[in-house]
């Protein structure tokens, strides 16, 4: 008999097939009774409704009940996602491909084959609020947004620029070390995500971390230890070398500014300088030549071209002069002969430019 009990036993054991099982209510007056199972691979995409994420769907029953199960998934923790909306069949089409659902509620869990998940009713018929699982895991996500609300708390106490920058540099801290607590380093991307978004107030923080922080190796560390085959890894590497690149780029760019900073205005101060003495070349030839034309005047006639470069009339001149004015004309005869010119004009071009 007890031959034939192990044999069944064995039998049973070798049919089996281990099975994971994700159950739990929703509320059927306020939501569709169709709800989705999705895995994420890419934790750039943990919020949202993706339809090349979902694997599969079920339809609740008139209580709300429903349960996803098989054999189908990772044997080893994964990110999943259980959501409802309450759109219709084409508002769901468009939804899930956009990755926005503002008629949703959704649930980040953690999970691998084996688990079983359920999720009861929480205060009020709340659905998704409450996790229970044998995989001690499975809750990490609502622990992080249970630390996000107080954090959005503690940024609404004082609403002003210098409670703003406190709190983010408290809480970037806070998030980082609430994460490796956790001791799951795929709840940690969710926090890693977080903190490095680039619309974030907290991006500066990071960028700046990235720089002096171990944080961030040790994180790569912890996950090729646990999951060295999982996208996570692969993902996480990549954008961690990606945004260092980035660093060292702006690094560079901005230690070799001042260089050229330095040579450019050398530039412009030496083409100032240049400048300056070609005008003053320029401005000493004048004057040498201004010189060698007078000296070819008597000393009359010079004293008669300075009132001719004033555009004084002959009368003008003998006036001032106390001469006649066919004196003038005759001086200023000679002036044009001995200057080899034929007009005022003539003249003036040779002394004013």
């Amino acid at each position: 008999m007890r031959f034939k009990l192990l044999i069944c036993f064995l039998f049973i054991s070798l049919s089996c097939k281990a099975q994971y099982s994700f159950s739990g209510y929703t509320n059927p007056e306020e939501w569709q009774n169709t709800v989705y199972l999705s895995i994420v691979e890419d934790y750039r995409k943990m919020s949202g409704v993706y339809s090349e994420q979902i694997i599969a769907k079920t339809t609740a029953d008139e209580t709300g009940f429903f349960e996803f199960k098989g054999d189908m998934l990772s044997t080893e923790n994964r990110i999943y996602r259980i959501h409802v909306d309450k759109c219709t069949e084409t508002q769901q089409n468009l939804n899930h491909f956009n990755g926005h659902c503002s008629n949703s509620e959704e649930l980040l869990f953690i999970a691998k084959n084996t688990d079983t998940l359920k999720l009861p009713f929480s205060f009020g018929n709340q659905v998704f609020c409450k996790v229970e699982s044998n995989n001690p895991r499975a809750n990490a996500f609502l622990k992080i947004d249970s630390l996000k609300n107080d954090m959005r708390f503690a940024y609404g106490e004082v609403r002003s620029e210098a409670n703003r920058k406190l709190n983010n540099k408290k809480w970037f801290t806070t998030l980082q070390d609430y994460g490796t607590a956790l001791n799951e380093p795929i709840a940690e991307l969710a926090i890693y995500t977080y903190l490095s978004d680039r619309s974030s107030d907290l991006h500066s923080y990071y960028v700046e971390d990235l720089q002096n922080n171990s944080y961030y190796d040790d994180l790569e560390e912890r996950l090729e230890t646990t999951y060295p085959n999982a996208p996570y890894t692969t993902q996480y590497k990549n954008e961690l070398a990606a945004d260092r690149f980035m660093l060292s780029s702006s690094a560079a760019e901005n230690s070799s500014s001042p260089s050229w900073n330095v040579y450019l205005y050398g530039i412009l101060a030496l083409s100032f300088l240049l400048n300056v003495f070609l005008l003053y070349r320029i401005w000493k030839n004048r004057q040498s030549n201004s010189e060698d034309l007078k000296s070819k005047l008597s000393k009359q006639e010079q004293v008669v071209l300075e009132h001719l470069l004033q555009d004084k009339t002959n009368k003008d001149i003998a006036e001032a002069l106390f001469l006649s004015v066919s004196t003038i004309k005759t001086h200023t005869n000679n002036i044009y002969k001995k200057l080899e010119v034929q007009s005022r004009e003539d003249v003036k071009s040779l002394f004013i430019k």
